[in-house]
């Protein structure tokens, strides 16, 4: 069995800041641009709150591998 599983990584080609808003895209199956609205609504929904998350996810999500 040829099983594919989904893994969460940060994108290196499509990055603003750190590639996280990227590739959680990319792993809902969803534009990056709508991962990153949603990012700086709930930024100013919740006075700043995402900020602890987004770098918590950068430190912790491993980049995508380069694929050639």
């Amino acid at each position: 069995m040829n099983e594919t599983t989904k893994q969460l990584t940060r994108s290196r080609s499509n990055r603003m800041i750190g590639g996280v808003c990227a590739g959680l895209g990319n792993y809902l199956g969803i534009d990056p641009t709508v991962v990153r609205l949603l990012f700086v609504l709930g930024f100013f929904a919740l006075h700043g709150g995402l900020v602890l998350a987004y770098i918590i996810m950068a430190i912790v999500t491993p980049e995508e591998k380069i694929t050639q």
